[in-house]
């Protein structure tokens, strides 16, 4: 067996450790010592961006996403957005971004060279409680979603209040799709709690379609219809 290769290393804002290894045509992202991302999960995070912006019509739509990882989730934002749209993509460590922009970038078809995309080197929240009502999805992929593994500041992102950033954010009728190692009953009441039509999907993480699964959420926010006014008709 092919050993291992440590490709690069990082330390994030908040100190924690990532590395990049490779094996073979395998690679994975490790964060203190545990796997956070593979190529091999490529299908579910493909997933995020197919069952998050399944409501897109035209081909303008603004979409935004939160975790670079390995590009795939943001391949397939492009894909989904039309010829006109764009996809923001926040990712808060700029070796992950310099990773995709190397050895990471074929993997998804090098999604950061595509004119549509729109890097921010930061954290997604600061995306997020921006002006309302821009986006028509949000996706996030970051930290193993609810069930956190690496970053303890992006607990903010899935409690009450993030939800309602998340809200304001989105357009009428838009949706926020968030991926997860595993489901979460209380992530899921706390979206219902906020207005949210939520689905939950399970995917398996694996190209061979068996194996784990991973959990992600789509919360559509309703489209508001403003009530008929009650009108009083007279006689001429």
């Amino acid at each position: 067996m092919l050993p291992w290769e440590r490709l690069g290393e990082a330390i994030a804002p908040d100190g924690v450790r990532l590395e990049l290894r490779r094996r073979g045509h395998e690679y994975r992202i490790w964060s203190g010592g545990v796997e956070l991302m593979s190529n091999e999960d490529e299908p579910s995070s493909r997933s995020l961006a197919d069952l998050g912006c399944a409501h897109l019509e035209g081909g303008s739509a603004r979409v935004l996403v939160g975790g670079l990882g390995m590009g795939f989730t943001l391949r397939a934002a492009l894909d989904r957005v039309g010829p006109r749209g764009v996809v923001e993509i926040a990712e808060l460590v700029p070796e992950v971004v310099a990773w995709n922009e190397g050895p990471l970038g074929a993997l998804a078809d090098h999604p950061l060279r595509d004119p549509r995309t729109e890097l921010h080197v930061g954290d997604v929240r600061a995306r997020i409680v921006g002006p309302p009502e821009r986006y028509d999805a949000i996706l996030l992929d970051v930290d193993n979603g609810p069930i956190r593994v690496a970053h303890e500041s992006n607990d903010a992102l899935y409690s009450g209040r993030g939800i309602d950033a998340a809200w304001s954010a989105l357009r009428p009728g838009g949706a926020l799709g968030v991926w997860s190692l595993a489901d979460h009953a209380g992530f899921t009441s706390r979206l219902q709690r906020r207005g949210f039509e939520v689905h939950v999907h399970r995917v398996f993480g694996s190209r061979k379609g068996r194996g784990r699964e991973h959990v992600i959420w789509i919360a559509r926010r309703p489209i508001e219809r403003r009530p008929i006014s009650a009108r009083k008709h007279t006689r001429s």
